[in-house]
């Protein structure tokens, strides 16, 4: 080997080195950014809010404390936003913030927003769904995604104010802990785990789930939208008989209440897909998966893309929509490691308008799997 090529080769080697040690700081400058912001979010409470927003790692029944419903119906553990000074609340969303990527967290400024209008809007009734789940540790007596009968308590229902969060353990660089942030269509449940974060369980929902602010259009879950409806219509004839189920979904099947339950996969598995069709369904499995900051997003999804023949992808109800609409069918996509559910409301109104979706790992929920270990 001459001269040059030794400096080419150690120059190459050295930008190697570099890449990698960058790659490394980038995923310990994000586990470190969200511990700050919890540490600095921690520091503005006064000794009583730090007792009400803390709670153990292992808390088992604060983890499941979560649901699609407003809060006046299953309460939430830890403070909400109307209870801070503007400092705390801007600490609370900056730490919010600090786990999410600037996706993730643009998304649940706009389901907060949604909420917004629809406390603008409300016409006093319930807020509707048909799923009878039990959620642990109280709840309404018939269902986490359902307000119980005889009509809503009295008091606010919706709005940006009436969002909590809650930390289970101590913020870590090293040590597992628990960022939770949710009210009315959203549940975050972040496990941070050294250099790993664990978005699941995670609700995600909107009502409505379109809507104008500043003169634009907002739907804050459109793409989850807009792409599953371009794979199903990527698909071929034969494809489609099996991706389209047989039988009506209205509802979450793993919603709030339902940890730990399995359900069997369904539909069109994407080892019969081609390649551009997983590409498609990749692409549609990431608008959850990147929720969360981006060094742990993409750990993520190259867990999902390892999986992907592995991967089933189900379809219930029309399989149209208006341009700039959302779907009004329930889609499922069910791995080893995922479930993602997208589940219009089909009771009163048009069910485009108010979608629940939900995104478990049935491996690592709440970080206890491998993932976390």
């Amino acid at each position: 080997m001459n001269v040059l090529s030794r400096k080419t080769a150690r120059g190459v080697g050295a930008l190697v080195l570099i890449c990698l040690s960058v790659t490394a700081a980038r995923a310990q400058t994000a586990t470190s950014r969200i511990v700050s912001a919890a540490n600095n979010f921690l520091s503005t409470l006064d000794a009583k809010q730090r007792q009400s927003v803390l709670f153990a790692f292992d808390d088992e029944k604060q983890r499941a404390t979560w649901s699609n419903l407003p809060t006046s119906f299953v309460p939430r553990g830890g403070i909400p936003l109307k209870d801070m000074n503007p400092a705390q609340r801007s600490a609370a969303m900056t730490l919010v913030s600090s786990a999410l990527s600037r996706k993730g967290f643009e998304k649940v400024r706009q389901i907060m927003e949604g909420d917004e209008v629809l406390k603008a809007t409300d016409n006093g009734q319930p807020p509707r769904g048909n799923n009878g789940n039990q959620p642990p540790g109280g709840g309404p007596p018939n269902g986490g995604n359902r307000p119980p009968f005889g009509g809503p308590p009295s008091g606010a229902m919706f709005g940006k104010d009436l969002y909590y969060i809650s930390i289970l353990g101590k913020p870590s660089e090293k040590e597992p802990w628990m960022l939770q942030f949710g009210g009315h269509h959203l549940a975050l449940n972040i496990t941070i785990a050294g250099e790993r974060g664990i978005l699941t369980p995670t609700l995600t929902g909107a009502q409505p789930a379109l809507f104008t602010s500043n003169g634009k259009t907002i739907r804050p879950l459109g793409p989850e939208s807009d792409t599953a409806l371009a794979l199903l219509n990527a698909l071929d004839d034969n494809q489609k008989k099996q991706a389209i189920l047989s039988y009506k979904l209205a509802d979450l099947v793993l919603g709030p209440g339902q940890d730990g339950k399995t359900i069997q996969p369904e539909g069109l598995k994407a080892s019969a897909m081609n390649g551009r069709q997983r590409a498609m369904l990749l692409d549609v499995i990431s608008q959850w998966a990147d929720i969360i900051h981006e060094s742990a997003a993409a750990a993520r999804m190259a867990e999902l893309k390892a999986d992907v023949n592995e991967t089933w992808f189900a379809w219930s109800g029309p399989t149209t929509a208006a341009p700039g609409k959302n779907i009004s069918a329930y889609y499922r996509i069910q791995g080893p490691h995922l479930v993602i559910e997208y589940a219009p409301q089909t009771l009163g109104g048009d069910p485009s308008m108010h979608v629940h979706t939900m995104y478990r790992d049935p491996t690592n929920d709440y970080g206890r799997g491998p993932v976390a270990k």
